[in-house]
């Protein structure tokens, strides 16, 4: 840790460790998405002992430096964009593969999860809104054929990265590491 980072990052890293020790082995810690970090102090690439899988999507607008490296290419309103945005996210999953970085790897994944999500919600409801402002009902479905693509473009890599061989080893080390003792 260096002496350029905060003093409070300092001493959540001190926490974590603390906490991760007194684990016994039949303890497990949490790996549900931790909303309480200071994430605008926080590099998780120099510190993924910090980084909760969560569900979902979980933290994708709030993780760095990853947010900033793969928020840009993410885009998704028509199927051009969309293959273009999930070839470039696709192509970051690769890189962060390569270099071992499970973080940069589920943060890609998640990426390609909301490309999907948000797709297939626009295509079932023009405005992105599923319930009624008014009644709070659900409204009709009415498909938008070019977002229905975009989602089918985005579901095909974010599958392709969820099933990875490599991102599932590494997912798995991930948990052993920080949240097993």
């Amino acid at each position: 840790m260096g002496m350029d980072e905060p003093p409070q990052l300092f001493l959540l890293t001190l926490w974590a460790c603390l906490n991760f020790s007194s684990l016994n082995s039949h303890s497990v810690k949490s790996m549900s998405f931790d909303y309480s970090l200071d994430f605008d102090a926080i590099d998780f690439r120099k510190h993924p002992e910090l980084y909760r899988i969560g569900k979902g999507e979980q933290g994708v607008l709030l993780v760095e430096p990853y947010k900033t490296e793969i928020l840009p290419y993410w885009k998704f309103k028509t199927p051009q964009m969309a293959r273009r945005s999930g070839n470039l996210i696709y192509k970051l999953f690769l890189a962060y593969k390569a270099k071992g970085d499970f973080v940069g790897m589920d943060m890609a994944r998640k990426y390609l999860q909301m490309g999907y999500t948000r797709s297939r919600r626009y295509a079932n409801h023009k405005s992105g809104r599923k319930y009624s402002q008014q009644s709070k009902e659900i409204l009709p479905v009415v498909e938008d054929e070019a977002k229905a693509e975009s989602a089918k473009i985005f579901y095909q890599k974010w599958r392709k990265a969820r099933e990875d061989k490599e991102y599932l080893e590494l997912k798995k080390k991930h948990k052993e590491i920080y949240f097993r003792r």
